[in-house]
């Protein structure tokens, strides 16, 4: 067989999303489609779908062929977990697998692959070599998380009888795409930069916890509105002169989150991440000063948390100035570094009133307590715009991933980019080294 041959027998399935009806995304973009057919003789079978946002003849048109069956294809992507009736035995999958921490409801689907001695490329974990990943859409999450919460923020006031610009946002999804959001925020922020903010709300102060992608996109949305920035240190100040005609925004990283225990020794961020248990959380210092927090770290067990349930119930019963009306929780780990995120929500249920005094939760906007936005997957509302962005970030790893030899036994030999084989999670049905430490979950 000539190269030629070799080339065109490589075979890509991209699988149709299904894990609810908002999940409109792909990870390769017909456009990419059509040049890796050109470029690297790689030919995609898309599996028909009604609710993907690129349609069956896009696909067509760019060389693509779709199938029910992708059992011919030898690489299949997906963008959200494959339900365990999908997997084939020794194929392999690329997909974000929400493995890596054991997460438990994803066990049974990493069990079945590990059965069928399946491989797994998980994006989460395609980084460089400092660690910063390369393949993602949490610019996009950032983006719908901002706007959903400005939403949610006007929805609130109205409830509360203040008249508001924020009323007048809408959710993400009702908006046609990123353009249509930016010419509307123009038109709220000549607003307030013209009547200003109603007294209630004056000084309004939103807090970002953490200044990663899925920051960034969220402080993209809030800099389209008239803004201050100020240091943590500054809360306080504004308040003896507020302004109606700004939105104070305010970004906080580790060193704002905890002090070290030991009085004698200063922050250290890579003595943080090796050793969160020398470190105490200071944040709800912070936390009576701000209108809205915007969540956007990475947390899991080992750091402490940015707001506990027992700071909301004694700032409650305290009757301290606790003028904290929304948390847009974009990073959504439950009970995690915001311990009253007790559920992820859904773009068309997508918030809870979270009741310090009772610890209860009661969907929608309404009753004493905060609001929270824990919708867990935001960029399906932008799904355009976070498709083209991540397909481009995908892309030029394809090739690579597609002329792998996995029949090779033993992993060290497999060859792959760095940036890949970092991001395997199973190889023939086996957690590789830098993921053995899952077997505990399973």
């Amino acid at each position: 067989m000539g190269v030629l041959g070799f080339v065109m027998s490589l075979k890509m399935g991209l699988r149709k999303e299904d894990k609810n009806r908002w999940e409109r995304r792909v990870p390769l973009i017909p456009e990419h489609v059509k040049e890796l057919k050109e470029k690297h003789g790689i030919q995609t079978f898309v599996q028909p779908s009604k609710i993907r946002v690129f349609s069956e003849k896009e696909y067509l048109d760019a060389g693509a062929q779709t199938s029910g069956d992708l059992s011919p294809c030898s690489v299949v992507f997906a963008v959200k977990e494959i339900p365990i009736d999908f997997l084939e035995p020794g194929k392999t999958y690329v997909f974000f697998s929400h493995t890596i921490k054991g997460q438990k409801h994803n066990m049974p689907m990493l069990k079945k692959m590990m059965d069928l001695g399946c491989n797994l490329i998980d994006y989460e974990k395609i980084i460089d070599k400092n660690g910063k990943r390369l393949v993602f859409f949490g610019r996009f999450a950032g983006l719908a998380g901002m706007v959903d919460t400005l939403w949610v923020f006007g929805q609130r006031l109205k409830w509360e009888h203040i008249d508001s610009p924020f009323s007048e946002i809408k959710q993400t999804l009702n908006y046609k795409n990123l353009g249509d959001i930016r010419e509307h925020l123009a038109v709220v922020g000549k607003n307030i930069a013209k009547k200003g903010l109603p007294k209630p709300i004056t000084p309004m102060v939103v807090g970002f916890a953490g200044y990663g992608n899925v920051s960034k996109g969220a402080q993209e949305i809030i800099d389209m509105l008239p803004v201050k920035n100020i240091e943590p240190h500054e809360l306080e100040s504004i308040y003896k002169n507020p302004s109606n005609k700004v939105i104070y925004k305010v970004v906080f990283k580790e060193e704002h989150m905890v002090d070290s225990i030991d009085s004698n020794k200063y922050f250290d961020l890579q003595d943080y991440y090796n050793h969160p248990e020398n470190y105490r959380p200071v944040f709800e210092r912070y936390v009576p000063y701000l209108s809205v927090l915007v969540n956007c770290i990475f947390w899991s067990e080992r750091y402490p948390r940015l707001i506990t349930k027992k700071y909301m119930k004694d700032a409650s019963k305290n009757k301290k100035n606790l003028r904290l009306k929304v948390v847009g929780d974009i990073s959504v780990d439950i009970n995690g570094a915001v311990e009253f995120t007790e559920k992820t929500t859904s773009s068309d249920n997508p918030v809870f009133v979270y009741k310090p005094l009772t610890d209860k939760i009661q969907d929608g906007f309404t009753g004493d307590g905060v609001v929270v936005m824990a919708v867990d997957n935001l960029p399906c509302e932008l799904p355009v715009e976070s498709s083209q962005s991540f397909s481009e970030t995908l892309k030029p790893f394809v090739p690579a991933i597609m002329k792998a030899d996995y029949d090779v036994s033993d992993f060290d030999k497999l060859v792959l980019p760095p940036e890949i084989k970092n991001a395997v999670i199973l190889y023939h049905g086996k957690l590789t080294p830098n993921y053995s430490y899952i077997n505990k979950f399973l």
